[in-house]
């Protein structure tokens, strides 16, 4: 086997290797549904312990507890006024509840619904990704404490 072909063989193989291995470093960068439920669970834990005013004021700070890679705790009450947001904090006090996504799905409305069931749920839709900017597809774990809904979301 001559060098050029060597070279060639050792080109195709790596090339084939990083394709291999590529999904598996791509979910160490996206953020998995189990994080998600954690980093909810964790926003209510850390409310029962420290009370609402320090947990909103972490969350919008962007303790890192609360905002890993593209995983973020944000958190509304019932009628869908935006309490805490770990990626955008300029959307604190403001009403959310007609708000659409890219294709007008009303998923605010979705969000505070599940949360009202008393169980906990996820909801679908598409938002922009503070990673990449990108508008992507999204599944949303909401959990109700307290009157208020828990979020956080991974994007697909």
């Amino acid at each position: 086997m001559s060098v050029v072909s060597r070279r060639f063989a050792i080109a195709t193989l790596t090339a084939i290797a990083a394709t291999a291995w590529a999904p598996l470093s791509w979910a160490g960068d996206h953020a998995t549904k189990d994080e998600a439920v954690a980093m909810v669970k964790k926003a209510i834990a850390h409310y029962k312990a420290n009370g609402k005013d320090k947990t909103f004021a972490e969350i919008n700070a962007k303790n890192p507890m609360f905002f890993d890679r593209d995983l973020y705790v944000y958190v509304a009450t019932l009628d869908g006024v935006d309490v805490a947001h770990a990626a955008n904090p300029k959307l604190v006090g403001k009403s959310l509840a007609q708000l659409k996504d890219a294709d007008g799905f009303p998923f605010v409305e979705h969000i505070i619904a599940t949360a009202k069931s008393g169980k906990p749920g996820w909801v679908d839709y598409k938002w922009p990704n503070p990673v990449t900017k990108q508008v992507d597809e999204k599944t949303t774990y909401v959990e109700a404490f307290d009157g208020h809904a828990f979020c956080a979301g991974v994007y697909r």
